[in-house]
């Protein structure tokens, strides 16, 4: 099993971040590889167990399931059901924790999966560097002061 993980610290209160990523169909809005989304079923974006389906920028199709979301604890957990990746068993955790040196966030994703052992580089890169750490940087970016 792979475990992929990545942080970064956000210039804006956890509560504001908080808001724009507990929508579990809100990614166009927050990752710069996501095109558009939608929430299977007509269920509501914040109910656990409601599955999104979205289109990346480079035409791929991703489903994932909403595992956890804890408003309290500003974390959520998914799993991907379909992905083009060439992942099986992937379950990911984002999670915020305030910072309060400059009312900043820091901000923490991770991920455990299982793959061809060929490619646990390749993906391990992509899931940190290009998912992950790809929408940290687009959050500071909206969020920037």
């Amino acid at each position: 099993m792979i475990k992929v993980y990545t942080s970064s610290v956000i210039d804006a209160p956890a509560d504001a971040v908080w808001a724009q990523i507990r929508d579990f169909n809100g990614l166009p809005k927050w990752t710069p590889f996501v095109a558009e989304s939608r929430i299977e079923g007509n269920q509501p974006a914040d109910k656990v167990g409601c599955v999104r389906n979205f289109r990346l920028k480079d035409g791929g199709t991703i489903r994932e399931q909403l595992l956890t979301l804890s408003d309290f604890d500003f974390q959520c957990t998914y799993s991907i059901l379909e992905s083009p990746m060439g992942v099986e068993n992937y379950v990911a955790t984002l999670k915020l924790t305030p910072v309060t040196d400059g009312n900043r966030t820091f901000a923490e994703w991770w991920a455990e999966f299982d793959c061809a052992p060929e490619r646990e580089q390749e993906l391990s890169r992509l899931v940190g560097q290009q998912v992950f750490q790809g929408a940290f940087d687009q959050l500071k970016t909206l969020f920037r002061r």
